[in-house]
């Protein structure tokens, strides 16, 4: 890595590795944190002694770790507000699906990129993916200088990208294989339920997960309606199948986990999986509220995820953050469910846990200075007496200022400095027009095919 000159950024607060400091300082240099302390603390003669250090005064505001979004489907940012007001497997088959079949890999790539450019705006500093072409979706996170745990959805049936099981499987072990010494991007297999996909394929990525040393991803007791499936297509539902094909394990994610018994989260507290909670997509899509206050007080590590923009409609987990902690004291009738720390360790610290990241989501020393600054000039961020409290229960994603990843500014006061938003906005509205076309013509189609025929 080239040398580069030291950055200090100072604020009104900084939430450090031990909780809020008021009027702290952030020391950079060469992609890491060098230090976190008090403002005074930083000697008077610093710029004299390195005169090329630069020093940035972010003023009424806070800077905090970067938020991780443990699950996204990037591209599905085109389809936002095309299938709202559905039950999840209505969605799917009725409103996503066929529209994913038109989907084609530039269309990936440009849903991707519209998704970076809203994280990056919104404090993201790190996601993970789970979609087709994903390969489109590593050249978006490139592109745009974000983190990403990238998967290829695995599904029993041939797909855009395979056409078989063994394939899906091969495809999968290459994209771990190309992007293992990547510096910002990981690969990690992700069997889409234990419904759509078939046994062959859990166990072997499972090991394959382990292989590589990689979280294992899967959309896991969303609904009733999925349990109900597996258990009558395996006998069980499907914490107790997963687990009965030893592919519950402390590098297992289960994503949703929303319809769990009692004992089936003492399973996954035992065996040490982890949980990506998305709360504002299970409302939408009435899936239910995940216990995640039982799931905690189990001992499990319990992460936030947007989900895709067609079933959230945002990707903003400073949103994910204040729905999870009020969904919690609702859920429990119990005022002190899941307190404002707690919600966001799950957006950090716990997030750096479940995607198996090499560092800790915390602005500690010596950790990747991977960060972002919220404005608190606000009126609804005014007065601040816990930037905590603010972030998890008044800030929203617009509220972002500057994001950094590995030390480098990528967003600035409005600026995307990686991308050409302009450009991207009109790329955006051409395929707004073009996904339009293709919705009146499956609706013509559905007429057609609706229509009574004529009798002789």
């Amino acid at each position: 890595m080239n040398h580069t000159p030291p950055l200090f950024l100072t604020a009104r607060w900084v939430i450090g590795p031990d909780g809020p400091m008021e009027n702290g300082c952030v020391h950079i240099e060469d992609g890491r944190i060098l230090g976190v302390c008090p403002r005074h603390e930083v000697p008077a003669t610093l710029f004299e002694d390195a005169p090329n250090a630069e020093h940035r005064d972010l003023g009424e505001a806070c800077i905090m770790p970067g938020l991780i979004n443990a699950h996204c489907h990037a591209p599905m940012a085109i389809l936002r507000g095309v299938a709202d007001d559905m039950e999840l497997l209505t969605w799917l088959e009725k409103g996503v699906w066929p529209l994913e079949k038109e989907f084609t890999r530039e269309m990936t790539f440009l849903g991707a990129m519209l998704a970076c450019a809203e994280m990056i705006a919104s404090g993201i500093t790190c996601f993970a993916d789970m979609y087709v072409w994903s390969g489109e979706i590593a050249r978006a996170v490139e592109a745009v200088g974000l983190r990403a745990v990238l998967s290829e959805g695995l599904l029993g049936f041939p797909t855009r990208t395979y056409g078989s099981v063994e394939e899906s499987l091969a495809l999968c072990r290459s994209f771990m294989e190309e992007f293992k010494n990547h510096p910002l991007i990981r690969f990690a297999p992700a069997p889409h339920t234990a419904f759509t996909t078939v046994s062959k394929q859990l166990v072997e990525s499972y090991a394959m997960a382990g292989e590589f040393d990689a979280p294992w991803l899967i959309h896991a007791a969303e609904t009733a309606s999925e349990n109900a499936r597996v258990q009558e297509l395996h006998g069980q539902r499907t914490i107790p199948f997963l687990d009965s094909l030893g592919c519950l394990g402390e590098r297992s994610v289960l994503v949703h986990a929303v319809d769990l018994t009692d004992e089936e989260i003492e399973i996954i507290a035992a065996r040490g999986a982890k949980v990506v909670h998305c709360p504002r997509s299970n409302w939408k899509l009435a899936s239910g509220m995940a216990p995640v206050h039982g799931l905690a007080e189990a001992g499990v590590t319990v992460a936030l995820g947007t989900d895709g923009a067609a079933s959230n409609n945002t990707l903003d987990i400073f949103g994910e953050m204040r729905a999870a902690a009020l969904g919690a004291k609702v859920r429990e009738m119990d005022p002190t469910a899941l307190h404002a720390p707690q919600a966001l360790a799950m957006a950090t610290q716990n997030g750096a846990a479940t995607l198996r990241l090499p560092f800790s989501g915390t602005l500690a020393p010596g950790q990747p200075a991977d960060l972002c600054v919220l404005n608190l000039a606000a009126p609804h961020l005014q007065p601040c007496h816990d930037p905590v409290s603010h972030a998890v229960y008044a800030a929203q994603g617009s509220d972002v200022c500057l994001t950094m990843v590995a030390g480098h500014v990528i967003y600035d006061h409005g600026a995307f400095l990686t991308l050409d938003y302009p450009a991207l906005l009109d790329a955006g509205q051409e395929i707004a027009a073009h996904m339009r076309e293709i919705m009146d013509r499956q609706e013509r189609q559905r007429c057609e095919d609706t229509r009574p025929q004529d009798s002789d």
